[in-house]
């Protein structure tokens, strides 16, 4: 069994913003101006792709999905906390 991945806290936030970004894009009324979600989306996808931790041997490929589950689940737990 592999050991969980572990992601520092900007890539987690950077993940996040991303991740909302798409849904407030997806959200978006028709006729709207979407342009500067989609410059917010594609500037989030730069860092993220170019995030420092990437280096590291685990690389991209294999810590992605994890990523996103990890974004998702501190989201998640954050709601929890608030309730």
């Amino acid at each position: 069994m592999r050991a969980p991945f572990r992601f520092p806290e900007d890539l987690i936030t950077l993940q996040r913003a991303w991740q909302q970004t798409y849904a407030d894009l997806a959200q978006a009324p028709a006729g709207t101006s979407t342009t500067a979600l989609r410059r917010r989306l594609i500037s989030l996808s730069g860092r993220l792709c170019t995030h420092p931790y990437w280096t590291q041997p685990a690389g991209w490929r294999s810590g992605s999905v994890e990523l996103r589950r990890a974004a998702h689940t501190h989201t998640r737990t954050e709601r929890e906390a608030a309730a």
